[in-house]
């Protein structure tokens, strides 16, 4: 800014004063704002983390089905065998029978004398009947059982189940995803990926999808994580620059357009909800089954509402991973629809019950759809 040269000194000196304080209530304003912005916004950056490995699908075991089919076939043949083997050796062994009884036939000899039944070849006979007293050596060892009884209800998996603590959750995680789909007659293309990250008892899921040269959009959940469930606490989408979010304290949700509802127990938001049904497959809280339904409330910037997804089909995908099994999961029509923006997702149970894949429907013009690539983790 140029000083008018036909200005007094004192004059100059007043314009500069105005000028100076101007740049500071600017400053002043900056600051504030960004102080207002970093309170609304209640996202603390985690620090990004070091994969170490790439998940593969695990392949279930098939041994244990083939030796437990071969294992009754044997006994039938080793009976057989062993009654004509007997009458063929008794010709030739007879001494050898006899020496073996002596130790035994204690207990005959004192119900009747030996003599009368010495025309006994059939006497070789009574220690062959004398096998079923290996059957009482079972009976003995019978009881064995009945300590390993004891570890059915092993007191050590029902803790597991009980107290899994943190360690239930899954390490840091990130899933890379192929984008494709199609806005209006035209093919999208693109990447997109899903971060899962924990430090001590916070947690934050990241959702990130760009469409090559038109868009971008950035979904952030940070709250905390316990056994059981996620606790989100700040939820904020950012589209093409421009964010909104919400916040969610211990007994309210306060949406973007300051609106405040009661919050619901087991609410959820858009980024959270992929790592939650996650773990509530993985943990055994719901089971994954065709039929089977899942609900809980889910917040929007704009919006609190329940959401119900139905298992609808088991199916196999060809991934970047390979071929792999996984459940279809599709949203029913909320109550009070406000757009027409929704989420099908199917999760892996040999892969962590991670989500492989997922579809965003944009009504009948747009859709979004994400195919698992890879998968790293801590």
């Amino acid at each position: 800014m140029a000083v008018p040269h036909d200005l007094n000194p004192r004059e100059r000196r007043r314009l500069l004063a105005v000028v100076a304080l101007v740049l500071l209530l600017h400053v002043a304003a900056l600051e504030g704002l960004l102080r207002w912005t970093a309170e609304t916004r209640l996202l603390k950056p985690f620090v990004a983390p070091m994969y170490t490995r790439l998940l593969e699908p695990e392949k279930p075991a098939t041994p244990p089905p083939v030796v437990a089919q071969a294992a009754p076939a044997p006994p039938p043949p080793t009976r057989m065998r062993a009654t004509p083997s007997v009458p063929a050796q008794s010709t030739r062994t007879l001494p050898e029978i006899r020496k073996e009884p002596p130790p035994k036939p204690p207990e005959p000899v004192a119900e009747a004398p030996a003599p009368e039944p010495e025309p006994a070849p059939p006497e070789p006979e009574t220690p062959v009947a004398q096998a079923p007293e290996p059957p009482a050596s079972d009976t003995t060892a019978a009881p064995s059982p009945t300590p390993s009884a004891s570890a059915p209800g092993s007191t050590g998996t029902a803790t597991a189940t009980v107290t899994p603590g943190l360690d239930g959750w899954p390490s840091d995680t990130r899933l890379s995803y192929r984008l494709g789909g199609r806005f209006r007659s035209g093919e999208l293309y693109g990447d997109a990926r899903v971060l899962w990250q924990r430090e001590d008892k916070r947690y934050q899921v990241r959702v990130e999808v760009g469409l090559t040269f038109l868009a971008s959009l950035v979904m952030t959940s940070q709250g905390e994580v316990d056994p059981a469930t996620l606790r989100p606490q700040a939820y904020e989408e950012v589209r093409n620059g421009r964010p909104r979010g919400l916040r969610l304290n211990e007994s309210e949700v306060i949406l973007a357009n300051g609106k405040v509802m009661p919050r619901p127990p087991g609410v959820q938001d858009t980024a959270s909800q992929f790592v939650e049904l996650s773990h509530r497959f993985a943990s055994g809280q719901e089971k994954l089954e065709v039929g089977r339904a899942v609900s809980f409330w889910m917040a929007r910037p704009g919006a609190l509402d329940l959401w119900t997804y139905d298992v609808v089909e088991r199916e196999m995908l060809k991934t970047g991973l390979g071929e792999v099994e996984a459940f279809h999961l599709k949203p029913r029509p909320i109550a009070n629809p406000r757009g027409n923006i929704t989420a099908e997702m199917w999760f892996a149970p040999s892969l962590q019950y991670l989500p492989v894949r997922i579809r965003v429907n944009m009504g009948e013009e747009a859709h979004v759809d994400l195919l698992v690539q890879t998968i790293e983790q801590k």
